[in-house]
């Protein structure tokens, strides 16, 4: 039996997800959590096969909870399950160690390939982000966006940036050193040809990276 974590701050969300995996013999919802917090207690506590978080919760992002959950458990996949686009995020989110990126306007077999993948060790992506991923190995990096050379924590922390957050918030929550994040948003900067953090805003606005 397959054992699923649901971390997502609508009810509506999870219910829905729940009626995704309800007709599965093979998979049980073992437990749901409604913010980051409550998602690391409980995989703390208690194992999972895999678990399908939110991208975007009330106390901190998919990503953060991606991060923690992968030290805690090393081996639990962790599925990323959002309604921002899939092409602006996905590639980052893989990188980032999940295990796939589920749009939540996928059809409901999509959720279960994923899940399926994921147990297998293997990574899901749609075609769409499999041709993304195809054009970057063909040396065609004109056709990716610019923050997909970003590495997994530039990304965290381009994410937060781009939030409003400050360097010393951010130093304090991901406990780093100010001077680590502060050279972390230099490099930011410059591999995006930006000036400043109200680059970065304007930029995730624009591609929809943040609402």
């Amino acid at each position: 039996m397959i054992r699923l974590l649901i971390v997502d701050d609508h009810d509506v969300v999870r219910m829905g997800l729940k009626q995704v995996f309800d007709s599965r013999v093979d998979m049980e919802i073992a437990a749901e959590a409604r913010t980051g917090d409550e998602a690391i207690t409980l995989i703390r506590k208690e194992p999972f096969d895999v678990a399908l978080v939110d991208l975007s919760l009330s106390d901190m992002s998919g990503v953060d909870v991606l991060t923690r959950a992968k030290a805690i458990r090393p081996e639990m996949a962790v599925l990323i399950v959002s309604g921002y686009p899939e092409d602006q995020y996905a590639i980052n989110i893989l990188k980032a160690g999940a295990s796939g990126f589920v749009p939540k306007d996928a059809p409901p077999e999509s959720l279960v390939s994923a899940v399926l993948a994921a147990t297998q060790g293997r990574r899901y992506v749609s075609p769409r982000v499999a041709d993304r991923l195809a054009q970057g190995l063909s040396g065609h990096a004109a056709d990716q966006p610019s923050h997909a050379a970003l590495s997994e924590r530039e990304f965290q922390i381009f994410c937060k940036l781009a939030g409003g957050q400050s360097v010393s918030d951010i130093a304090k929550e991901l406990f780093l050193s100010v001077k680590t994040v502060s050279t972390y948003r230099s490099r930011i900067l410059e591999k995006m040809n930006f000036k400043s953090n109200a680059d970065i805003t304007y930029y995730a606005v624009k591609n929809q990276l943040i609402a």
